[in-house]
């Protein structure tokens, strides 16, 4: 705990058996908790902030549900374990607490067991050569069809549930089935747009030998609506264990894998649900012997009507009545999975939800007591958390989905196996990620995965965008948050470059004081009133947004300060706010190795030397502003233009072609140009980004320029038509002398409204057939071509620019 002071004194100490003189004591702050140092925790048992306190010491067992290993790893799932990576680096290294962090790996589940089994009939279709493309067309049409009716008959069932909803006056209910068939919605203009890829592909008519080519396109298209056909007709053959187990294992580790990418720290424990089959069994067991869970067709639930009369409570996260009463067939179909097909008829209890699954065919099976079955969802957490943190956790953290069913059935199956009645003291959910107004999400197809989204952007980038938005609020994830990530990572390499520069030159041969005056104080200030900022931010539920908007404001300032006139800028100070500027953002994990402040590669440490390369490069940046600015003061003359043009030319590749193959950056100042170390390949790509968005500038251009000169063409083509033969069409028979048509081609005469009608655009049009006439010298054919001219010039350069 540190504490924080309110700017006045106590009254003073003096006790009479000292010799001392009265100590006046500077005033403890004790409005609020964060000014009594206490780190404070957005808590979802209790809905609000809420004192952290551990239960032994400073020891912190900490909980944290992993992924479902049956698919790529998305941004989603970057936002919750980055999330909860900067939070443990925060606790760790800032707060300094003994933290136990552990992870679960969800290698067995229904989303795994649909998965693995629907790729394991897509590979056995693949390598069935009897298939051919005229049978998958057949196939895949027949899939496809079986989706839209599935498709249309849940729409159905969720407008029925929307009505009696409205009907019911049930609000909750109402507003729970219209985010179902808003999600609905989605799906369904996802299996449309399948649906014209496949119509597309199933019309496609080839030989023989270009039937390979045309099946496997089929196949790719359609793969989605044939895996579902498939595994209801023939899934309960895929009985082998290591199906499943192959399956999860390739995305685990892919899941691991995008973690180090992303520069998350491994956990310290990591389990498996797979490994903890036996303990499970035991947990179950326990629960049953307490009278707590019944055995059904094969199955384990726990009893919320018995939990409940132990004393217990339920729905402690989403609070929704007693008895789990609220609880919506929805919901309760989430909790059982996607293939729990036993329905409420073995339950006691509608609300009462499944500890152990009796396996169905085409499911993995372990022996137990219950019979032959494997895991519910929700038992593992209990299992593993309880097995290595024990019957007491400090943090369980989850994303927000999961709060119920999984983290509220957690709950009670552990307080009903332990006999207690808070197994997790805090609770902490992160936001969803949503893009384009939806839940980032695998069934909506909407997701980008984490190597996708690394393709394009650094993992410092998704840590930083992260940094700046509040861990347990949704966000969006766009261009405009990842843009804005990239612009606050920019501020802070401009002003680590800044100071390297500084310290780069001997400081001590110079006046070492402070003589900016006010400057000088004010920037100290920042400086002092930053670090307090980061320090309450980070107290308060860990709110890294406000602590990088301190960041940011302090840089904000010292680049003011270095701005002024005449600036004699003390070093000491500026190197202070880099370095610790630095240490913060190593807590936060934006920033590795070992340099003093910066980013690393050059930046940071002064008494660092590149084998004697800094002379050179001294020597070299000299030599170039030399040339530079005496051939700036040659144009300033007007002598040899050309020449001069040439070398500035020449200096211009040199800052921005050659040196930054081997790592320097120049940036020319009105003070002087300034160097920095950086690494080449991030200067190579900052050129590349660079040069892709002037390119992207020069074609918009271009189709801007393209689309005049078409017009204008049009226009010109327009215009020479002579006036008399505008109507001179096999429309009409007969014109007066103006060529104002006055007969139909049927020999009718023209009404009197139509030949005014007409008799208007030819005045029109010869006034534009003058114009041109004059504008052309009498010759449009001659202006016509070089527009024409000009339009292809265009479509030449925009060919070559598409290349």
């Amino acid at each position: 705990m540190s504490l924080s002071g309110t700017g006045n004194f106590c009254q003073p100490i003096c006790e009479d058996s000292s010799h001392r003189h009265p100590w006046y004591p500077p005033e403890i702050a004790t409005t609020d908790p964060i000014a009594r140092g206490q780190l404070l925790l957005r808590n979802t048992l209790t809905g609000k902030k809420e004192p952290f306190v551990p239960m032994q010491a400073r020891h912190v067992r900490w909980y944290t549900c992993g992924p479902t290993v049956y698919d790529s790893s998305h941004v989603g799932h970057a936002r919750t374990y980055l999330s909860f990576d900067i939070m443990r680096r925060v606790m760790t290294d800032y707060f300094h607490y003994n933290v136990l962090y552990q992870i679960n790996t969800t290698d067995i589940d229904d989303k795994i067991i649909l998965r693995a089994r629907q790729n394991e009939l897509i590979r056995q279709l693949e390598l069935d050569t009897s298939v051919d493309f005229d049978k998958l067309v057949i196939l895949a049409k027949e899939a496809l069809g079986e989706a839209k009716a599935k498709s249309d008959l849940k729409k159905e069932e969720i407008a029925t549930a929307i009505e009696e909803a409205t009907q019911n006056k049930d609000s909750r209910a109402k507003t729970e089935q219209e985010g179902l068939m808003e999600q609905h919605l989605v799906k369904r203009k996802n299996l449309d747009g399948d649906e014209a890829k496949i119509m597309e592909l199933c019309g496609s008519s080839s030989s023989s030998s270009a039937n390979k080519d045309a099946r496997a396109k089929l196949l790719v298209a359609a793969k989605s609506v044939i895996a579902e056909k498939l595994d209801r007709e023939k899934g309960h053959l895929i009985t082998d264990h290591s199906v499943f187990n192959a399956h999860a294992r390739q995305y685990e580790r892919e899941f691991m894998e995008d973690m180090t990418a992303l520069g998350i720290r491994e956990p310290d424990v990591l389990t498996r649900v797979t490994e903890y089959v036996p303990q499970i069994i035991a947990f179950v067991e326990t629960i049953i012997e307490k009278g707590l869970a019944y055995k059904s067709n094969g199955s384990v639930y726990l009893s919320l009507d018995s939990f409940q009369a132990a004393g217990h409570n339920y729905r402690k996260l989403n609070p929704a009545g007693p008895g789990g009463a609220a609880t919506s067939a929805a919901e309760m179909a989430e909790g059982e999975g996607a293939l729990g097909g036993g329905g409420t008829s073995e339950k006691r209890n509608p609300s009462d939800f499944a500890l152990w699954k009796a396996s169905k065919p085409g499911e993995p099976a372990w022996e137990s007591p219950f019979g032959p079955g494997r895991p519910g969802w929700h038992i593992e957490c209990s299992v593993v958390a309880g097995d290595i943190l024990g019957e007491r956790i400090d943090i369980h953290s989850g994303g927000e989905d999961l709060k119920f069913p999984h983290h509220d059935n957690e709950l009670a199956q552990s307080e009903a196996c332990f006999g207690c009645n808070q197994w997790v003291n805090y609770f902490t959910h992160t936001g969803h990620l949503h893009i384009q107004g939806l839940k980032m999400s695998k069934s909506l197809k909407n997701f980008i995965t984490i190597r996708q989204a690394l393709e394009h952007n650094t993992a410092r980038q998704l840590r930083i965008m992260f940094l700046l938005q509040a861990w347990d609020q949704p966000m969006n994830y766009s261009d405009q948050t990842i843009d804005d990530a990239r612009s606050k990572e920019a501020a802070f390499k401009s002003f680590f470059r800044e100071v390297e520069a500084l310290v780069r030159d001997d400081y001590l041969a110079q006046e070492v004081g402070w003589r900016m005056a006010d400057h000088d104080h004010k920037l100290a200030d920042a400086y002092l009133a930053a670090r307090q900022t980061v320090h309450e931010s980070l107290l308060d539920n860990f709110n890294t947004k406000d602590a990088m908007s301190a960041l940011l404001k302090v840089i904000n300032e010292a680049n003011t300060y270095l701005r002024l006139p005449q600036v004699r800028p003390s070093v000491l100070l500026l190197r202070a706010i880099a370095t610790y500027v630095t240490q913060i953002l190593k807590i936060f994990g934006v920033i590795d190795g070992e340099d003093e402040f910066g980013f690393g590669s050059g930046g940071g440490d002064a008494n660092a030397t590149s084998g004697g390369g800094e002379q050179y490069i001294e020597t070299l940046v000299t030599f170039r502003e030399s040339i530079r600015n005496a051939a700036l003061d040659a144009a300033k003359g007007g002598d040899s233009k050309a020449a001069i043009q040439s070398v500035l030319q020449i200096c211009d590749a040199l800052r921005d072609e050659v040196l930054p193959k081997v790592g320097v950056r120049l940036e020319d100042r009105p003070t002087g140009t300034m160097w920095n170390l950086e690494d080449p390949e991030v200067m190579a790509k900052e050129l590349a980004e660079k040069a892709a968005k002037e390119k992207e500038a020069q074609i918009s251009k271009l189709e801007k320029q393209l689309i005049a000169r078409e017009k204008e063409c049009e226009k010109i083509k327009n215009s020479m038509v002579k006036p008399e033969d505008m109507f001179r069409t096999n429309e009409f028979k007969e014109w007066d002398e103006s060529g104002v048509p006055t007969a139909l081609a049927n020999g009718d005469p023209v009404s009197g409204g139509q030949m005014k009608k007409k008799k208007k655009a030819i005045d029109k049009q010869s006034k534009a057939f003058k114009d041109l006439m004059e504008k052309s010298g009498n010759n449009p054919q001659e202006l016509l071509s070089a527009a024409q001219k000009e339009v292809d010039g265009i479509k030449e350069k925009l060919s070559s620019l598409s290349l």
